[in-house]
C-alpha cells in the first residue's frame, strides 16, 4: 500500500461532526476497542487532519501527532490502524504471531505473510474470516509490528494444509507511513534504524518496545502541550517530558530494562527538538489577528505570481490553501486561519473577490468556495514583488510547479534477442545468446560475423555474400517452397534484415522504475463513442505499458478536464481503462504527451462519434 512515493492533494482538519462520526466508525470496526482506548489514540480536544492521496488513500493523524488510521478507498470500509496506533493499543486487532526474527525480516521488507511463517497455537488456528483485519506480532513482544487482512478464511486455510498466503500487508514498520513522519516526533526512529540494519533478523521485543516507548511519550507530551496552551498557560517543554503520563505509564508496563536504555540514549535529543518545537509554537502565539492576516495576504499574492496558472482555473478553495498559499509561508511560520479576523477559509476568499483581487464563488453542490479567476491587473498584485524562493525554483526543475514538463520523464528503448534464426551468428563471433541487444548492438554482431568470415564481395563492396549460415539466419523458414535462396544481399539490407529476425523486446523507464517486457510496444488507445441519451465518453487504455497509474491519471483528469472519471477492468483482458464523461479526447491526447511525456507515435485516437 505504502511501498511508493505518493504526495498527498489536500489536508484537511475535521470538523466536530466528522470527528464524532469517524469516532463511530472506528468503534464499529474495531469492537475489541473500548471508548477509552479510542480517546487515547484521538483525544476529545486534539484537531484530527485528514490527508486525501490520489489513489484515494485517506490518512486521519493528529495535528502535528502521528497518523493513526488510514482509509484505503476513501468510503469508510477499509479503515486499519497504523503501527503507531497499535503501539498504544496493542489488543486492538487480533494477531498472528512471527515464528521468528527471521520471518520479520521479509515482514518490515514489504511481503505478505504466508502460513508457514506464524505459530499456530497448540488449541489450533483461531476462527477467522476472508477479509478480516489483523495485525503481526513478533515473539515476546505485544508491539505489532504490521497490518493486514486476511487472504481467506480459518476453514479454508485448514483445508489447505496451512499453506499459502495467510495475511495481504497493507502498512509495516518502516514504510513510507512510516517515513513519512518526521524524525523528530519518533525520537528512538533513528537508533532503531541503526540497530535494524545491522541486523535485520534481530528485529525483538527491545527494539519495538523501545520505538513505542518513544512514540508513546511524544505524542503524549504534544498532547499536554495542546492541552497547556488552551489554558492560557506558559510551556515549560523540560516538564512536559520529565512528568510522566499515568496513562502512557499503565499501556508501557510491558517494557523491560532494555527498552528503558533505548529511552535514556536518546533523551537528550528528545529534549532538544521538543524545545525547538515548543519555541517555535510560542513564537505563533505571540502573532497578533493583525500579523496573521498579513501573512495570509502575502502568501495569496505570492501564489498568484508564482504557482497558481490561469489554465487552472476554477480551482477549490482547499486546493489553492493546501497546494499554493501553505506551501508560501516563511519558514517557522504556522498559518491558521482560525487566528485571522476572518476564521474561515471561505470569508476570507469572498473577501478578497469583494476588494476586486480575485473572484471566487461558492459552489452549492459541492458546498466550497471556488476560485474563478484572478485580477492579474488590480493595484496589489501589480505592486507586489514576488520573492525567488530555492524551493519554487526545485519545484519548477521537478515538474510540480510547471504544467510544461512531465513529472517524471519517460524513456522508451527497443531491444531485441537472440533466437533459433540467429543463434549461429552471434556464437561465432563470440556474443552471448542470453542478453538483449540494441539494434545497433545487433548490427555490430553481424558485420562482425560479415568481416570475420570475409564474405564482401571483392568486386562490389556494397553487396555481401550469403554463405549458409548466415542465409538461414537471415532467411530460413521466410522463403516460400519452390522459391531458391538468394546468394547475395546488399549491405544497407543485412542489419534490418538480421533484427527482424531476432525476438523483439522493449525497456520502459520512468524516473527510477525500469521494466523489461516480451513483444513489441503496445500503443495507448483512446476511444470517444457515444452512449445512450447522446452523451459521449472518452476511453483511454493500455497505461500499463507506460508505466501509468490508471487510478492516478484518473485522478489527474477528473480536476483537469473538470468531469467525472471512473476505473473499470477490461473485459477479457489484464488491465484497466480510463472512463471519462464527455468527448475530451484532445485534451486527454495533450495531457498525455505534456505531462507523462508519452511520445506522439505511441498514442492511437478513434473518434468514433464523428461520421
Amino acid at each position: 500500500m505504502f511501498k511508493k512515493s505518493v504526495e498527498a492533494k489536500s489536508h484537511q482538519r475535521l470538523s466536530g461532526a466528522d470527528k464524532k462520526k469517524l469516532k463511530r466508525s472506528l468503534r464499529d470496526k474495531f469492537p475489541r476497542a473500548s471508548v477509552t482506548d479510542i480517546d487515547s489514540l484521538f483525544p476529545p480536544k486534539a484537531e484530527i487532519t485528514v490527508s486525501k492521496f490520489q489513489t484515494r488513500v485517506h490518512v486521519y493523524s493528529l495535528e502535528g501527532g502521528f497518523p493513526m488510521f488510514f482509509d484505503v478507498g476513501g468510503r469508510g470500509t477499509e479503515i486499519f490502524p497504523t503501527v503507531f496506533a497499535l503501539w498504544n493499543v496493542p489488543e486492538l486487532l487480533p494477531s498472528f504471531t512471527l515464528k521468528g526474527g527471521e520471518v520479520s525480516r521479509f515482514i518490515i521488507g514489504g511481503a505478505d505473510l504466508m502460513f508457514p511463517g506464524i505459530i499456530i497455537p497448540t488449541e489450533g488456528l483461531p476462527s477467522f474470516l476472508s477479509g478480516e483485519t489483523w495485525a503481526v506480532k513478533v515473539p515476546g513482544n505485544p508491539a505489532p509490528i504490521a497490518v493486514g487482512s486476511t487472504n481467506m478464511s480459518s476453514a479454508e486455510a485448514v483445508n489447505a494444509g496451512l499453506r499459502g498466503k495467510a495475511l495481504r500487508i497493507t502498512h509495516y514498520y518502516r514504510d513510507l507511513l512510516w517515513e513519512s513522519v518526521d524524525g523528530h516526533l519518533v525520537p528512538n526512529a533513528g537508533f532503531l534504524e541503526d540497530m535494524v540494519q545491522e541486523d535485520p533478523a534481530l528485529l525483538s521485543s527491545s527494539q519495538v518496545s523501545g520505538s513505542f516507548e518513544g512514540a508513546a511519550d511524544s505524542s503524549n507530551n504534544q498532547q499536554n502541550d495542546t492541552g497547556n496552551k488552551e489554558g492560557g498557560q506558559s510551556v515549560d517543554p523540560s516538564n512536559a517530558i520529565s512528568e510522566p503520563n499515568p496513562t502512557s505509564a499503565a499501556q508501557n508496563d510491558f517494557q523491560n530494562s532494555t527498552a528503558e536504555k533505548v529511552a535514556a540514549d536518546v533523551g537528550d535529543l528528545k529534549v532538544t527538538e521538543d524545545i525547538d518545537a515548543d519555541e517555535s509554537n510560542l513564537e505563533q502565539h505571540l502573532l497578533s489577528t493583525e500579523d496573521v492576516d498579513a501573512h495570509l495576504d502575502k502568501c495569496l499574492l505570492q501564489a498568484l505570481h508564482t504557482t497558481v496558472k490561469d489554465n487552472e482555473l476554477p480551482m477549490p478553495g482547499s486546493t489553492l490553501w493546501s497546494i499554493h498559499v501553505l506551501p508560501c509561508r516563511p519558514s517557522g511560520i504556522t498559518l491558521d486561519i482560525k487566528k485571522s479576523s476572518h476564521k474561515k477559509l471561505s470569508k476570507w476568499l469572498q473577501a478578497k473577490s469583494y476588494a476586486g483581487l480575485i473572484s471566487a464563488k461558492e459552489d452549492k453542490f459541492k458546498k466550497e468556495v471556488m476560485l474563478l479567476s484572478v485580477n492579474r491587473k488590480h493595484p496589489d498584485y501589480l505592486s507586489f514583488k514576488p520573492e525567488k524562493r530555492v524551493e519554487q525554483a526545485n519545484e519548477a526543475v521537478d515538474g510540480t510547479a510547471s504544467d510544461n514538463r512531465p513529472q517524471k520523464l519517460l524513456e522508451v528503448t527497443e531491444i531485441y534477442k537472440p533466437n533459433m534464426h540467429v543463434n549461429s551468428i552471434f556464437a561465432a563471433v563470440g556474443a552471448d545468446k542470453g542478453n538483449l541487444y540494441s539494434s545497433s548492438e545487433a548490427y555490430d554482431v553481424v558485420f562482425k560475423y560479415i568481416e570475420k568470415e570475409n564474405l564482401v564481395k571483392p568486386t562490389n563492396k556494397s553487396v555481401v555474400v550469403l554463405d549458409p549460415a548466415l542465409c538461414d539466419a537471415l532467411f530460413k523458414g521466410a522463403i516460400k517452397k519452390g522459391t531458391s535462396y538468394p546468394t547475395e544481399i546488399h549491405k544497407k539490407d543485412v542489419g534490418s534484415t538480421f533484427v527482424g529476425r531476432m525476438q523483439a523486446h522493449h525497456v520502459v523507464t520512468r524516473g527510477s522504475e525500469s521494466v523489461v517486457r516480451k513483444g513489441g510496444l503496445k500503443t495507448i488507445q483512446m476511444v470517444t463513442e457515444r452512449r445512450q441519451g447522446n452523451k459521449k465518453v472518452t476511453k483511454v487504455s493500455g497505461l500499463e505499458t507506460f508505466l501509468i497509474e490508471a487510478e492516478a491519471l484518473a485522478s489527474e483528469l477528473q480536476k483537469k478536464c473538470a468531469c467525472s472519471t471512473t476505473v473499470a477492468e477490461l473485459p477479457g483482458k489484464k488491465g484497466f481503462e480510463v472512463i471519462i464523461q464527455g468527448g475530451v479526447i484532445d485534451d486527454v491526447a495533450k495531457h498525455l504527451v505534456e505531462q507523462c511525456g508519452i511520445p506522439k507515435r505511441y498514442i492511437e485516437v478513434l473518434d468514433k462519434t464523428k461520421k
